[in-house]
């Protein structure tokens, strides 16, 4: 793929990664991902607007060398250091002795950590601060924790465009502008639960911070371009105040089938009554999927048979997730089975505990379900009923 003119001297120059399948050994990328990079001409100087991930310096060098040589850039704006958008930096330095990296103070430590840049060839920048190329010019944005300590959004004066990095972005080869990708937002609410959900609070502040800017264009690092960048505004507007949904997500592991029936009988009680239900069977689910439902639901259930004295490994790391990611979700409902003893509860309780989740209730069978469990399921579904209907944002 060739650099793509995206308005006058300033070009796409970065990657599609069709191959990728898992990020940061955790994230599973079912469509890959993309690492885009930005080149802003001016007439006096020229700016690089982060890099890729290592592996495909080369194929970024290409690229700039469609529009200048990569050794007459000036500056390369480091709005994040991960090394899927500034890995490439120690190569760009090599092949250019005299370009600058512009970064946050944050960012300036860890560009000296992670990729060996001397002081002399860092300019720090802060919020408000301008670099002018002739003609263009970059402001920065400090946005902190969206999703490191170092992050900062560059706004593009002239030309109205704001290169955010992470935030906006969606893990997708696929499509190159918003228009080319009927279902994105799906996609950006994926990414949001995985990468910002658990920094909700610093995202409405940024968002605040760019409520003024007159913005035509968004130009994330992973996924497609924002011609009509209000639709993913509102969006992370909507998702980062926790805005939810007459929504259940159930997240279940079932051994010998108990939990298995327990989930469906639930599932189909409050389907009948008109409320979305995501079921995911955690021996098979693409986190990510959990993480997009997470996004906008008010009740979590989780289900597990105790195993070895606790809840099974895979329901644990299912609330391991659920803490970590802190969903909007004020309430949770916790079912398990168990054989002499059940402790499936407990252990699932003790690794939710210090969230903002409150327990709705519970349900423990012994081997399988009985009569009177069935009568537990539908109170514990009238329940959950009255709070999601309750719980209206």
């Amino acid at each position: 793929m060739k650099a793509v003119k995206i308005v006058e001297d300033v070009y796409w120059v970065g990657v599609k990664d069709w191959n990728r399948r898992i990020f940061d050994s955790l994230i599973p990328l079912p469509e890959g991902t993309s690492y885009n990079a930005y080149l802003v001409v001016g007439r006096e100087k020229t700016a690089l607007i982060d890099t890729v991930n290592p592996g495909f310096e080369r194929e970024l060098e290409e690229k700039i060398n469609e529009i200048v040589d990569v050794a007459d850039i000036d500056y390369i704006v480091m709005n994040h250091a991960e090394p899927d958008h500034s890995g490439a930096i120690p190569y760009l330095l090599e092949r250019n002795k005299k370009v600058i990296l512009i970064a946050t103070e944050k960012g300036a430590n860890m560009a000296k950590a992670y990729y060996d840049v001397p002081d002399e060839r860092i300019m720090v920048v802060k919020d408000g601060d301008t670099v002018s190329l002739g003609g263009k010019t970059l402001r920065f944005i400090e946005a902190p924790w969206l999703h490191w300590p170092e992050t900062m959004f560059t706004y593009l004066v002239e030309d109205k465009i704001l290169f955010p990095c992470d935030f906006f972005g969606a893990h997708l080869a696929g499509g190159f502008y918003d228009d080319d990708v009927p279902d994105l937002l799906t996609h950006a609410q994926r990414y949001f639960g995985e990468i910002m959900m658990p920094f909700s609070a610093m995202a409405k502040k940024a968002l605040k911070k760019i409520e003024g800017l007159e913005i035509k264009i968004i130009a994330p690092s992973h996924g497609p371009i924002y011609r009509n960048p209000r639709r993913i505004i509102e969006a992370y507007k909507k998702w980062s105040s926790g805005e939810t949904k007459e929504k259940v997500i159930i997240a279940y592991v079932s051994m010998w089938g108990a939990n298995e029936t327990m989930v469906r009988e639930l599932a189909a009680l409050l389907t009948a009554e008109g409320i979305d239900v995501k079921v995911y069977n955690l021996v098979s689910s693409d986190i990510g999927e959990i993480a997009k439902d997470l996004v906008d639901s008010r009740v979590i259930v989780l289900a597990a048979p105790t195993v070895l004295g606790g809840a099974h490994p895979l329901a644990i790391y299912a609330a391991y997730l659920v803490k970590a990611l802190r969903p909007p979700a004020k309430y949770a409902v916790i079912m398990g089975s168990y054989g002499w003893h059940g402790r499936s509860k407990d252990s699932l309780l003790e690794v939710l505990k210090g969230s903002n989740i409150e327990l709705l209730g519970s349900l423990e069978v012994r081997a399988r379900p009985k009569n009177e469990d069935y009568e537990k399921l539908r109170r514990l579904a009238l329940l959950i009923q009255e709070k999601v209907r309750g719980d209206a944002e």
